[in-house]
């Protein structure tokens, strides 16, 4: 458990000062009753409501009040588990799912602002059914879609769709040889997918679209483009059946660990928008920005935009003691201390605040934070870590934009079949 982090030295580097963004990009992640496997039992949490539209639209529009860039949405194709590699049987914790992209199709037209980037599973989905799903979100949103995509190793998860077998293998395997190579083959298969999905959303030129009565010329069947993709797993023919998004590109996010194979960072260089890393002190983050940096420029998008999230679990109180305490009292629910992918930072807004000003020196762009309670720690997140932000001039006081790209500096993206014609 991290404990909170002094302010910002003054004796920090010019050149690491000049490296920090002047405003920080903030998004949350939502996780059922949030990200600590107790969060069901606190008492402000809502677990007969998890299920309901009501219940999505309530936490959105919370994260939209704080006027937060963007939430992401988690999914998955097997039931939650303790297990990294399988599900764990277990009945005492959250089990279940609503599907990502209709929660954010539903709750778009109910929020004005916000991102929406629900998470999809590019090992077992098709291509062509993602990107009108997440074109559609755009459309619905007008403008404010966006998609995680991820990976997934379980065998459960492929027994699902029937069309490969995956091997069986435990947590102390990931460092085999073996799982190397499945872990390279699924990474390089996810840029696949996002690539062949890129290529679908650009299909349809934007003026493709006549609609003209008079004439009775609804589409310039010369603006529709097949995109003849082959890849290693799969080949799409195209074009879409839905027009090009509002965006032109929906954003593309993913979840980058530090692995031995470095296959995670190589998918944010070469296809990603949005990158979710997850440093535990300054000094990683460094590391881990060059290492994105260095595949960026290695897929040949040197100097392209690409904004790298820092991932942190927070549990928020005014007094970092009650913080503290309440971490142990759900891990005590939970029956073993609650550990994570990310840091987990326990303390006051007003620390988090300093935290983050501290790893946004290391390259850092925005940051991801997961709620560990969602009743909880969204609104602290809201009303108690957001006004501290703006009290120091480091983030907004109003949306400056209507689409996400116009929230995150990103220009709309001019069509690549459009300019191969012209």
């Amino acid at each position: 458990m991290s404990s909170a982090s002094p302010a910002l030295p003054s004796s920090e580097s010019e050149s690491e000062s000049a490296s920090a963004p002047s405003h920080l990009h903030l998004a949350v992640a939502l996780d059922g009753a949030g990200w600590h496997p107790a969060a069901w039992r606190e008492p402000v949490a809502r677990p007969r409501d998890l299920l309901t539209a009501g219940y999505w639209t309530d936490l959105v529009t919370e994260a939209e009040r704080g006027l937060l860039d963007f939430v992401t949405i988690e999914d998955a194709l097997g039931l939650q588990s303790s297990h990294f590699t399988e599900p764990d049987g277990r009945t005492d914790q959250v089990r279940g799912r609503l599907d990502a992209v209709l929660i954010a199709a539903r709750v778009a037209p109910l929020t004005s602002h916000i991102g929406l980037l629900p998470t999809v599973v590019a090992t077992h989905t098709e291509p062509f059914h993602i990107s009108k799903a997440i074109a559609t979100l755009d459309y619905v949103s007008t403008g404010r879609a966006g998609v995680r995509v991820q990976v997934s190793v379980r065998r459960s998860d492929a027994a699902h769709f029937g069309r490969r077998t995956l091997p069986s293998f435990r947590i102390e395997d990931l460092g085999s040889p073996e799982v190397r190579e499945l872990t390279v083959d699924l990474f390089d298969e996810a840029a696949d997918y996002v690539e062949a999905v890129r290529r679908l959303w650009d299909s349809w030129e934007d003026d493709a679209e006549i609609r003209d009565v008079a004439t009775g010329r609804f589409i310039d069947r010369d603006k529709l483009h097949y995109i003849d993709f082959e890849g290693e797993h799969f080949s799409v023919k195209g074009p879409s059946i839905t027009p090009r998004p509002p965006q032109g590109q929906p954003l593309v996010g993913a979840l980058a660990h530090d692995t031995v194979t470095g296959a995670p960072f190589r998918l944010l260089g070469r296809s990603a928008d949005l990158g979710f890393v997850t440093p535990h002190d300054a000094g990683q983050a460094r590391a881990i920005v060059a290492s994105v940096r260095a595949e960026q420029d290695a897929a040949g998008r040197t100097g392209e935009p690409l904004h790298l999230f820092g991932d942190l679990v927070v549990l928020l109180d005014d007094d970092p003691a009650e913080a503290a305490a309440r971490k142990e009292r759900l891990d005590a629910l939970a029956g073993y201390p609650y550990t994570s992918d990310a840091r987990i930072f326990t303390g006051t807004p007003a620390q988090l605040a300093d935290l983050l000003q501290e790893l946004s020196q290391a390259g850092l762009t925005g940051f991801r934070l997961r709620p560990a309670v969602a009743g909880h720690d969204l609104p602290a997140i809201t009303r108690g870590l957001v006004p501290e932000l703006q009290r120091r001039g480091v983030f907004r006081h109003a949306y400056e934009a209507d689409t996400l790209r116009g929230l995150l500096g990103l220009e709309r993206p001019a069509n690549r079949y459009a300019a191969a014609t012209a």
